[in-house]
């Protein structure tokens, strides 16, 4: 698998990352076994996890299958932190909290670091400054080699990454936030701030939560994370008309090119600009490998086209010219 820097940094990852956001909850320890050294095999390299995936589990499962499966240091991990399970307060960016659950994660893990530290969500109640400087010791200490945020909004990224940028501070590598041709509202402003201030976009849910794949155009599988309890809420935003036409024109545009809705949709985020590596999260093996075996696909450039008029988001004022509005 090709390898990409992350953003303006040395850091080298697989140009496609493997998501655990299921592990140890959807996801048993035989499954994301297969899945991981599937990954492996296909010369993936970027794991992304975070310290509440499955309650601290997909942390524990990662570390014991790297003990027995895939050596650490085949791997470019990543974690997050700054997420806690509290109706009132859903982040917690103190510095206190945010390297105790490094550490914590670290543990689970089963490793003296991570590859890359990302702020899970911005935290209105803390600081900034505070949350960053977190990121700065991580890295100081070694206990992170790189750092990132995930779902900042165009300012808070651009005031972060800018501040990071002043004094021996800790350049900003990545950012994580959903993208794909159902979500495309990261081109507003994040996608600009990162690409101006080099910060490496790692795409989640480049599928569109599973519904880019063409799988609920009849209904609701009943093995589908639609169909699950805890799953069916977050696909459900993505099942209305507006996002059908869309699937309706990746579908059309994979029986044009003889492949599939999945490669379609994951090739046109990988390859769109600033994107290093979308993160796919996967329910079985069979379907992270038929997700893999997009590596050797471009889409050639009327189809991009094609996809980026029909789904393209509305971008008014102050994100055009005003002088042409």
């Amino acid at each position: 698998m090709e390898q990409r820097h992350l953003g303006r940094t040395g850091l080298r990852v697989s140009r496609i990352g493997l998501g655990t956001l299921t592990w140890g909850r959807d996801t048993d320890e035989h499954d994301a076994a297969e899945q991981l050294k599937a990954f492996w095999d296909a010369g993936g390299t970027l794991v992304d996890t975070a310290d509440v995936y499955g309650g601290g589990e997909a942390e524990y499962l990662l570390g014991r299958l790297m003990e027995r499966l895939v050596s650490r240091q085949d791997l470019v991990l990543s974690t997050k932190a700054g997420s806690v399970p509290d109706p009132d307060r859903r982040t917690d960016g103190s510095r206190g909290h945010l390297l105790a659950a490094l550490d914590a994660s670290l543990a689970r893990l089963g490793t003296d670091h991570v590859d890359l530290w990302q702020l899970h969500a911005f935290d209105p109640y803390t600081p900034l400054e505070e949350s960053l400087q977190a990121l700065d010791i991580a890295v100081r200490s070694g206990r992170a080699r790189y750092a990132g945020v995930a779902n900042f909004c165009g300012w808070q990224l651009a005031k972060a990454g800018t501040w990071q940028l002043g004094g021996d501070r800790t350049r900003l590598a990545g950012a994580q936030l959903e993208y794909s041709l159902l979500q495309r509202g990261i081109e507003r402003e994040v996608l600009p701030a990162a690409m101006d201030l080099g910060i490496g976009l790692l795409p989640s849910s480049p599928l569109g939560r599973g519904v880019l794949t063409g799988k609920y155009r009849s209904g609701t599988p009943t093995d589908s994370r639609g169909a699950s309890e805890t799953m069916a809420p977050f696909v459900e935003p993505y099942l209305d008309e507006a996002a059908s036409r869309i699937v309706d024109a990746v579908t059309t545009a994979a029986d044009g090119l003889a492949t599939t809705p999945l490669h379609v949709a994951l090739a046109w985020v990988r390859d769109r600009p600033g994107v290093t590596a979308p993160i796919v999260g996967a329910r079985t093996a069979r379907q992270l490998t038929a997700a893999l075996s997009v590596e050797a696909l471009s889409l050639p450039d009327e189809i991009c086209r094609a996809l980026d008029d029909v789904s393209a988001p509305v971008h008014r004022y102050p994100d055009h010219d005003w002088s042409t509005l």
